[in-house]
């Protein structure tokens, strides 16, 4: 009786420390791993530690489409008057080509090149940047460079307001389609 004890206890601690040396224990602290299991879930999944199975189950990454996010849609529609060089919806940032307007007769070397960069998806004055570049050529001499101009703020206040339209028509259909009340008005009436 004592002998398989002594096995027992032997083999119990041979097993713990070859589990320990090997790394498949690991010391957990609180400020490393997320307290609420819906947080540690979630982690693990973004981490590519876990699998998730029933009805909130999904083959990968949840993806955020350039068309339901209003500040993008309303950006591409602003500059639908230029071309496009880069439209990187992954990347945060929308390029254009470089343009002039037709009826620049005086100074016909001169060429706007515009850049938004995406800070934020929402809705907010600090959400995007436009910077506006100017490209000079003088007889096989280009210069480009960074200018201020008017027209940063008019593209981004347009932006800016198109996409708060697109984002109150989003919410009206949500509103009618899924919402709690589904079309119903939510005025109550006396």
């Amino acid at each position: 009786m004592k002998t398989n004890l002594l096995k027992f206890i032997t083999l119990f601690i041979f097993t713990v420390f070859f589990l320990n040396s090997c790394g498949f224990y690991k010391r957990s602290d609180v400020k490393d791993n997320p307290v609420n299991v819906d947080e540690r879930v979630k982690r693990n999944i973004e981490e590519g530690r876990g699998f998730r199975f029933g009805k909130k189950a999904t083959r990968g990454g949840d993806f955020d489409f350039a068309s339901s996010n209003p500040l993008w849609r309303s950006a591409v529609n602003v500059l639908d008057f230029v071309p496009l060089t880069n439209a990187s919806y992954s990347g945060g940032i929308i390029i254009t080509e470089w343009f002039s307007s037709e009826n620049n007769t005086e100074n016909n070397n001169r060429e706007l090149k515009i850049t938004v960069q995406f800070v934020s998806n929402e809705i907010r004055a600090d959400a995007i940047k436009v910077l506006v570049f100017e490209k000079s050529c003088m007889q096989n001499n280009c210069k480009t460079k960074k200018i201020k101009s008017k027209l940063e703020g008019e593209l981004k206040l347009a932006i800016l307001k198109k996409a708060a339209l697109f984002e109150k028509e989003g919410f009206e259909k949500y509103k009618e389609t899924k919402g709690k009340y589904k079309g119903k008005s939510i005025i109550k009436k006396k």
